[in-house]
């Protein structure tokens, strides 16, 4: 205490003395002191004596008397003349037992009708009184060393606004007395609400409500204990019963179950019946607890809304009775805790990482932990994850964006609206916070509202603002983006230059319509960014988008720090795009981004715009054709932005060689040709060659255009720039350079025909497909097909290999992406060997998805294959000649280098089973001459997995195998080990082939079964149940139907136990007690049984000579073994390249009896072969009238089972050919 504060007191208890009370004890002295403890001193420093003394007599006087429990509370004006002392302000004095919370209550209730505060004194005083309530005196030092006879009573001294008024004192006076009630109502009762919260906490845990999933209930009793351990301040409580019947529902307090603010007993809950009867049948849905806010305000501690916690109460049958209710207000550390301790909250999160996907670790991870940690907490605990994911998901995507956002949320009951509004920091003060205040305020027609501020280092500030709605008022509809633009309105001046600056540009007129749509729509930063003159051209560009669409612009600004920079600016109408989207396609062209500036635009239209502006830096200062460079660099853009091309580091050659992006695409095209076909370069090298040697590029691309346009083909012209290219290839320093444009050369030369040309509705196509020779293509490996057409898009890449004019082969959906083309011939060798015996050569072709959706989501990835399926078929027929009554019809815009071809057909493959209708509705599509013939196996054909029929030929290659042994595998029981599954078509008509199969193991790429010792009728029914599903698995395998020992098992387990019956059926040494499933399938192939049945896809058998990666099948390297591995008697190939060709003969060495692929499985492609050809003789009777297509169709049915014994009779023959041969 300063000497000028301890002079005034001491002049201050002298004037006192005089003054000083007869009926009780005091030190004057010590009381002046402590009264005025906590007051600073420059508060009374230069105060009268008088003035200083006044107070604290007042205050003894007013204490003279209080009985005990009760509060005494005077309010008035001290003046001169009738109090002898004055303060120049109204006084508020209370008295009245200490504890918590009074100071808060009363200062919030002072300025809750509008007082401020200029002084406040609250010592705490130990007194003692008579059992009426009379002060008998104040005892001098601390409180805290009085005898427990005394009582601590609370002073309060508050000197506030001047108000002279009586009746607006007294009415003070009657609002402090209520707060300081309901402040000993709470206080006495807390203890008890405390003990009930925890006390229903247990009751959750030992009895949680049946129709409450039990981690609800847990995490309600977690709640419920973390509430009680000091994180909620109770002033509430009280028991309702749900009365159902009268209707409508209602909630009824029982009588003497109130606590603290809730001790009257209303009997019914005002607020609940207020609500619409919507909202009011929440009570009835099993849900533990109801977090919310109360309708009214607290009166303790802190002037704001309550906090309710509402825990309900179920019957034995889990129905929703009643409700226990908790009201206060939760603590400091509610607010201070991390979102990840506090019970609900932490769920919350974690959903929310559910549904955006971010891992916690991420930067993204971390960005939305942090939203969480600083979303207001009150209005988490009142929502959803699935309600706040889109406001996370959008507050995330500002990334520090200096621009103004809206989030709101709506009470689920109606009562108010919660308002996040983000705006630029330096944009924040409280003209701008009362301004959004009002804003929202009269857009809900709110009666009240509620504010906080977030500043941190952000470029951002944060408000939220919660308006509260008149009672029994729903909230309105309120076009929210209409709001945000209101919101972001905060200065007008830029908006003012804009009208003019529209005026000036396009009139009167027009300028009108676009303020209408974009007055007020841009947001801050724009306007920090662009001047309301530059704003001009951005609206334009944006209005002609309409509701939907993207445009780009490319300019040279005035100022630039080099002649490289350019300014290129995206226009969007509708979603926002991803700017990590957007970055790679501009890397693609070799320019550098030297910043990017995000706007979003929100007319009054609705319509969502954006504006996002780049600033560039080219590779150099002078581009190839300059003239045109803003065209093709805009057009290139937006064919990678629509996935009309592809984005990569070729699209250089746009900006560094001239080239426009179709052209860019051909190039492309060839490069990834050059992969498939085995170039010993990766493609990104190849890329860097050809964009290191722009020059020869821009000559390959006019040699092929030279060579194939329709209307301007020139041979002399084609053969001088070939010519060129070999010159420039001199100059070449690099020998693996010149190879990789020597190879591109080879293919260009070796192109007899493309649909570079051709048009859909004026623009390209979006694939491009070439028909190649390969004789011609350096580098090409053996053997080399006849013809050969390559398709290839953003989307997909395909090869149909044909070894001569009239063949026939399935198309494959292949996984394969790398060397998809090397599958296909591996395939059309074995095809080659088929067709032998069915039509001259065979032929193959296969198609990758580029960019499939997630197999876990089926139908998107079917509808993609299915889709990139179509693109194939159309390039094969882009470039097929027709046959229009007899005469060939060549396809339009192309140049043939090549005689008439008009022989396509495909079939059904891996992953193409289904697609038969679909390339038959291509090829009806474009007129194709052979129809429903084109593609055999559709609806109106025959489906090969209906009859059986590559199961039924491969089975007869199996019966001859085991006759020559002596064992008939129709009468007498054998062994068999498997690959594949009873949803298959090969696996799953070849097991039902013989009831004395005994399959003692097989496996997919999923599962792997084991039945050490089957019964083969108990295996014959239940596989025949399995192929019976519309799908399954062997998961769907009964288990109680397999012998001891055995089982099924996921191949994804870490280990799988091996048993005693599985490792003598398999041949395992007894030591073994468990394997891992790669292990296991190693031994399966390897099991000493009389069958391996081969239904799958892959190859699991190769030569001791060769390597796991001359097979060329990575997924399966882990469990092939070889040939003279092999331990079973007989091998049936129903699936395609199973064994290596000298894996076979391998086999065969070491006493293993087998065909080949070819022979084994051929009847499906002869069935293929018989389809078409009866097709083709029947649809030329169509024609003529002779027969309608119904009875066509009705023939081809009837043929089925010719069809099948005219194949089968092919593979019984073949085989006892090889048998002959053999003995």
């Amino acid at each position: 205490m300063n000497d000028e504060l301890t002079e005034l007191l001491s002049a201050a208890q002298k004037v006192a003395e005089a003054a000083r009370p007869k009926e009780f004890e005091v030190d004057l002295a010590d009381f002046l002191s402590r009264f005025y403890e906590d007051v600073a001193p420059e508060d009374l420093v230069g105060k009268d004596p008088m003035d200083v003394v006044g107070p604290a007599t007042h205050m003894l006087r007013l204490g003279a008397n209080r009985p005990q429990g009760t509060a005494v509370v005077d309010v008035f004006t001290p003046t001169v003349a009738a109090n002898e002392w004055t303060c120049g302000h109204t006084v508020v004095q209370v008295i009245t037992d200490d504890m918590p919370f009074l100071l808060d209550s009363v200062v919030a209730a002072v300025t809750e009708q509008g007082k401020a505060l200029h002084l406040v004194a609250h010592p705490i005083f130990a007194v003692e009184r008579d059992v009426a309530g009379a002060l008998r005196a104040v005892l001098p030092g601390s409180p805290d060393e009085a005898p427990d006879s005394a009582t601590r009573e609370s002073w309060l001294h508050l000197e506030i606004d001047l108000d002279s008024d009586p009746a607006s004192n007294a009415a003070l006076e009657e609002v402090l007395l209520k707060v300081l009630r309901d402040v000993r109502e709470a206080v006495e009762d807390w203890q008890r609400m405390t003990a009930q919260a925890l006390a229903l906490a247990e009751e959750l845990r030992v009895a949680p409500p049946v129709s409450v999933p039990e981690k609800y209930s847990e995490e309600a009793a977690e709640f419920l204990q973390w509430l009680g351990e000091g994180n909620f301040t109770f002033l509430g409580y009280r028991t309702y019963d749900l009365v159902r019947d009268p209707d409508p529902v209602a909630l009824v307090s029982q009588p003497g179950t109130g606590l603290g603010l809730l001790r009257s007993d209303r009997v019914q809950s005002q607020s609940f019946s207020e609500m619409p009867p919507a909202v009011r049948a929440h009570a009835t849905e099993p849900r533990v607890l109801v977090l919310t806010k109360a309708n009214s305000r607290s009166t303790v501690h802190r002037p704001v809304p309550l906090d309710y916690v509402g825990v309900k109460r179920f019957d034995d049958e889990g129905v929703v009775i009643g409700e226990h209710r908790f009201i206060g207000l939760f603590t400091s550390s509610t607010y201070n805790q991390s979102v990840t301790q506090i019970p609900v909250l932490r769920r919350r999160v974690d959903e929310l990482f559910e549904l955006t996907g971010f891992p916690p670790t991420s930067h993204s991870g971390k960005d939305l932990l942090q939203f969480c940690e600083t979303y207001p907490r009150d209005d988490f605990f009142q929502t959803d994850a699935e309600e706040l994911f889109p406001i996370a998901r959008a507050v995330l995507q500002i990334h520090q964006r200096r621009q103004t956002r809206l989030f709101t949320r709506h009470d689920r009951y109606g009562r108010y609206v919660s308002a996040l509004v983000y705006l630029p920091r330096d944009r924040y003060n409280t003209h701008v916070r009362e301004r959004i205040q009002n804003t929202l305020l009269n857009a809900y027609g709110g009666v009240s509202v509620d504010h906080s501020a977030l500043l941190s280092e952000s470029v951002l500030a944060r408000l939220h603002i919660v308006v509260h709605m008149p009672r029994r008022t729903p909230i309105p509809e309120v076009d929210e983006a209409l709001l945000e633009r209101e919101l972001a309105d905060a200065v007008r001046s830029w908006d003012d230059h804009l009208e003019q600056a529209l005026l000036t540009s396009v009139g009167e007129e027009r300028a009108g319509g676009l303020l209408t749509r974009f007055e007020g729509s841009f947001p801050e930063a724009y306007k920090e960014d662009a001047t309301a003159r530059e704003a001009v051209p951005d609206i334009l560009n944006l209005d002609e988008l309409g509701e939907s669409g993207i445009s780009v612009a490319l300019a040279q600004p005035a100022i630039v720090a080099s002649l490289r920079d350019r300014r290129f600016t995206i226009y969007r109408a509708g979603p926002a795009v991803s700017l990590a989207s957007v970055i790679p396609i501009l890397n693609g062209f070799g320019v550098e981004v030297l910043d990017e500036r995000p706007y979003r635009i929100s007319g009054s239209d609705g319509i969502e715009r954006h504006i996002y502006d780049f600033g560039l830096r080219l590779p150099d200062e002078d581009m190839p054709n300059e003239d045109t460079f803003t065209t093709r660099f805009s057009d290139a853009f937006l064919a990678c932005w629509s996935m009309n091309a592809d984005s990569d580091r070729l699209n250089t050659l746009v900006t560094t060689g001239g080239l426009d992006w179709r052209e860019v695409a051909a190039v492309r095209a060839w490069v990834e040709y050059a992969r498939q076909i085995g170039s010993p370069f990766s493609a990104q090298y190849m890329i860097e060659v050809l964009v290191s040697h722009t020059e020869i590029v821009q000559l390959l691309v006019k040699l092929f255009e030279a060579r194939h346009h329709p209307a301007d083909n020139d041979a002399r012209k084609a053969k001088a720039i070939h010519h060129e290219v070999l010159t420039a290839l001199d100059s070449v320093a690099s020998l693996d350079d010149d190879r990789v444009i020597r190879q591109l050369l080879g293919i260009v030369l070796a192109v007899l025909r493309t649909n570079y040309y051709q048009r859909i509705d004026g623009a390209p196509k979006r694939w491009l497909s070439f028909k190649i020779d390969p004789r011609e293509v350096p580098g090409m490996p053996l053997p080399r097909p006849m013809f050969e057409i390559f398709v290839t898009s953003p989307q997909m890449s395909g090869v149909h290999l044909r070894f001569g004019r009239v063949a026939r082969g399935g198309l494959r959906w292949s996984d394969r992406r790398e060397d998809f083309r090397t599958e296909v011939l591996g395939l059309v060798k074995a095809q080659m060997v088929k067709n032998a015996v069915i039509v001259p050569v065979g032929s193959k072709g296969g198609f990758v998805v580029k960019n499939p959706p997630p197999m876990s989501n089926r139908e998107a990835f079917m509808a993609e294959g299915i889709d990139c399926y179509k693109t194939f078929i159309s390039g094969l027929l882009d470039l097929t000649d027709n046959l229009v009554q007899g005469e060939v019809v060549p396809p339009p815009d192309l140049h043939r280098r090549d005689g008439d071809d008009t022989y396509l057909v495909v079939a059904a493959d891996k992953g193409t089973a289904s697609f038969s209708d679909i390339a038959n509705g291509k090829a009806l599509e474009y007129g194709f001459w052979l129809g429903d013939a084109f593609a055999s196996g559709g609806s109106v054909g025959y489906d090969h997995k209906a009859m059986g029929i590559t199961a039924r030929g491969a089975w007869e290659s199996v019966k001859r195998h085991f006759l020559e042994m002596g064992v008939d595998t129709q009468s007498e029981d054998f062994t068999v080990v498997g690959i594949g599954d009873m949803s298959g078509d090969v696996f799953g008509n070849g097991m039902l082939l013989s009831e004395h199969i005994g399959l003692v193991a097989a496996f997919d790429h999923r599962d792997i079964f084991l039945d050490p010792t089957p019964d083969p009728a108990v295996g014959f029914q239940e596989r025949k149940r399995l192929f019976e599903l519309s799908r399954s698995s062997w998961q769907d395998y009964n288990p109680d139907l397999i012998s001891a020992g055995g089982g099924v098992y996921s191949r994804s387990l870490k280990s799988i136990p091996i048993s005693k019956q599985v490792r003598k059926a398999l041949g395992i040494e007894d030591s073994v007690k468990s394997m891992t499933p790669n292990d296991l399938l190693h031994a399966i192939l390897q099991a000493p049984v009389d069958l391996l049945w081969n239904g799958g896809i892959g190859t699991y058998v190769r030569a001791r000579s060769e390597t796991d990666a001359e097979v060329g099948d990575k997924a399966n390297d882990p469990i092939r073994v070889t040939g003279s591995q092999l331990r079973c008697k007989v091998v049936g190939e129903g699936g395609n390249l199973g064994l290596t060709q000298l894996g076979r003969i391998e086999a065969a060495e070491n006493g293993v009896r087998l065909n080949t692929d070819a022979i084994d499985n051929s009847a499906g492609v002869d069935t293929s072969d018989h389809e078409v050809n009866i097709k083709i003789l029947l649809d030329r009777i169509v024609q003529d009238g002779d027969l309608t297509v119904k009875q066509r169709n009705e023939l081809l049915a009837a043929m089925t089972e010719d069809v099948a014994d005219l194949v089968l009779a092919n593979n019984y023959w073949q085989n006892m050919l090889l048998s002959n041969g053999r003995a």
